[in-house]
């Protein structure tokens, strides 16, 4: 049987296992998001705070995917639990250094006129800066979401959703029907995900940034 045929013979299970794929990755983006706003507002008025932050979150990444999952099954079990807490992990680097990037380079005549017409710190920072950073913040995100598409099918080994699943499956039954097949499947639907995804990004980046910033 070809890759075509067989995509065509389980179309309905490839899009189940591309729905929970790229439902798995954006929801912890999101969560991902806000953590690293969060702490990239809570730091980015401190070069040490910001050393602090970006440096902790650059020593997850050093930590292999596989290993990361080993050490995390005996506390959270196998399923979704483990495979949410990785990739938000892994998500937290690109997103925590583009805030503060974004934040810290936001004019300071401009802060110095939101606050001369009255406008609260919360404001300031609400209204103004985290405006002037969301391409930075967005950037950040896009960035994590790619590399989450590899990551979130490692998951598998977790037993986490997705295509990781096919991937998985394939591999370990290599020289029997359809195993190779079934790899290239998952796979190929990883990359198409990925580039899908990017052009949402970068739709979103055009509907949701003003002209004057995007320059």
């Amino acid at each position: 049987m070809s890759l075509l045929d067989y995509v065509a013979s389980r179309w309905q299970q490839l899009l189940v296992d591309s729905f929970q794929h790229a439902s798995m990755v954006l929801q912890c983006i999101a969560l991902a998001t806000v953590i690293g706003v969060l702490v990239g507002v809570a730091v980015y008025r401190s070069p040490a705070g910001s050393a602090i932050a970006t440096a902790l979150s650059s020593a997850i990444l050093t930590i292999p995917s596989f290993a990361l999952f080993g050490l995390l099954i005996p506390v959270l079990g196998l399923g979704v639990a483990p495979s949410v807490v990785t990739l938000v992990l892994y998500a937290l680097l690109p997103i925590v250094r583009n805030t503060i990037v974004g934040l810290s380079t936001v004019d300071k005549s401009i802060v110095d006129a939101a606050r001369g017409i009255g406008m609260s710190r919360l404001g300031v920072l609400t209204k103004v800066e985290l405006q002037l950073a969301w391409p930075a913040i967005l950037a950040g995100m896009r960035v994590s979401t790619q590399m989450l598409m590899g990551i979130a099918a490692i998951a598998a080994y977790a037993k986490g959703p997705g295509l990781g699943n096919l991937v998985f499956s394939g591999l370990s039954q290599l020289g029997g029907a359809n195993a190779l097949n079934m790899a290239l499947a998952g796979t190929l639907g990883v990359i198409v995900l990925a580039l899908l995804l990017d052009a949402v990004y970068v739709l979103v980046g055009r509907l949701t940034t003003s002209r004057g910033i995007r320059g």
